[in-house]
């Protein structure tokens, strides 16, 4: 792709290294943002400058957040004896799109996958551990994708926890194998959390 000013293709490749945007589409978007107001433009530039500058993660939960303690946690109608564990925060934004679960959420931060090398270490399973010991917990909820990797970092999870007078439940298969949680429809989602199954019993199926 040739370009007639080095600073649209400088543009172009910056844009071009999002997830999903090859550089035809790049190109659009930068040349619409050269067709916008400054102000939007600004506007843009510095929401973005703000959100990596500004940006926190939950104390509790590891949700990202505004503040210390994210909106859900701090929110007392909330039931923190029932959290959810959850991938990320795209996971967290489709369970509550679906306006079924009240309890609150843990983000793990990724799944164990040997293959690309992230272990139990490079996630924040240790601090959901420190939580569950505290006894203030009354049920997890595994609610990973259905894959090798989240099957995996499930029990390695439960076996963490075993004897430490917590429940544990997962989301009912409603959601087909490989999916993500994003990727559900809210109705199918919310339902699978309503139904979820005790997390033995998951194993014994397996």
């Amino acid at each position: 792709m040739d370009f007639s000013s080095k600073l649209l293709e400088n543009a172009v490749y910056e844009m071009s290294q999002l997830p999903g945007i090859g550089k035809r589409t790049a190109l659009r978007l930068v040349l619409h943002l050269l067709k916008q107001p400054d102000q939007r433009t600004e506007g843009l530039a510095t929401s973005l400058l703000d959100l990596k500058e500004k940006i926190q993660f939950c104390s509790n939960c590891h949700n990202i957040s505004d503040t210390v303690l994210c909106e859900i946690c701090a929110n007392t109608k909330r039931d923190s004896s029932l959290v959810c564990v959850v991938e990320d925060i795209r996971d967290v934004m489709a369970i509550e799109n679906t306006g079924q679960f009240r309890g609150t959420y843990h983000v793990l931060g990724g799944k164990i996958s040997p293959m690309e090398g992230v272990g139990p270490q490079d996630l924040t399973i240790n601090s959901l551990v420190t939580k569950v010991k505290k006894g203030e917990i009354k049920e997890l909820i595994f609610a990973l994708s259905s894959t090798m990797e989240g099957d995996t970092t499930n029990f390695y999870i439960y076996k963490q926890i075993s004897g430490l007078g917590v429940s544990t439940s997962t989301i009912a298969r409603g959601i087909a194998v490989g999916d993500e949680l994003e990727y559900a429809d809210e109705v199918t989602l919310g339902r699978s959390i309503l139904n979820r199954v005790p997390f033995e019993g998951s194993l014994k199926s397996n």
